[in-house]
C-alpha cells in the first residue's frame, strides 16, 4: 500500500514537500517515485529512485524537484521548489516490484496558483 501526502494550494515560486508511506513486502532495492497527471494529459514521470544514488528525473522537473528515500522507514520523498503553475497535477507514488509490477498510490494534488 502506498499512500501520499503534503499536497495543496502553493504560490508560484514557492514549495511544497510530498511524502509517500509505503507498507507490505517493500524492498529498498526496488524503483520508488512519483509520476503526475495534469487534466486532459498523460501521467508523466517526476522522479524515480533506485538504491544508491541512481536517480531519474523528467526534463521539466530538474534542477527544481529533489527525490529522496528512507528506506528504514519505507518512505519517498519530493521536494518541489520553484514550483510553477504547470507543475498543478495529482502526483501518484509509485512502487515497482521485483518483476516490474508497478503499483501505486492514490495521489495526492498539487496546485501552483496565485
Amino acid at each position: 500500500q502506498l499512500v501520499e501526502s503534503g499536497g495543496g494550494l502553493v504560490q508560484p515560486g514557492g514549495s511544497l514537500r510530498l511524502s509517500c508511506a509505503a507498507s507490505g513486502s517493500i524492498f529498498s532495492l526496488n524503483t520508488m517515485g512519483w509520476y503526475r497527471q495534469a487534466p486532459g494529459k498523460q501521467r508523466e514521470l517526476v522522479a524515480t529512485s533506485t538504491w544508491g544514488d541512481d536517480t531519474n528525473y523528467g526534463d521539466s522537473v530538474k534542477g527544481r524537484f529533489t527525490i529522496s528515500r528512507d528506506n528504514a522507514k519505507n518512505m519517498v520523498y519530493l521536494q518541489m521548489n520553484s514550483l510553477k503553475p504547470e507543475d498543478t497535477a495529482v502526483y501518484y507514488c509509485i512502487y515497482r516490484s521485483s518483476i516490474g509490477t508497478n503499483y501505486w498510490g492514490r495521489g495526492t494534488q498539487v496546485t501552483v496558483s496565485s
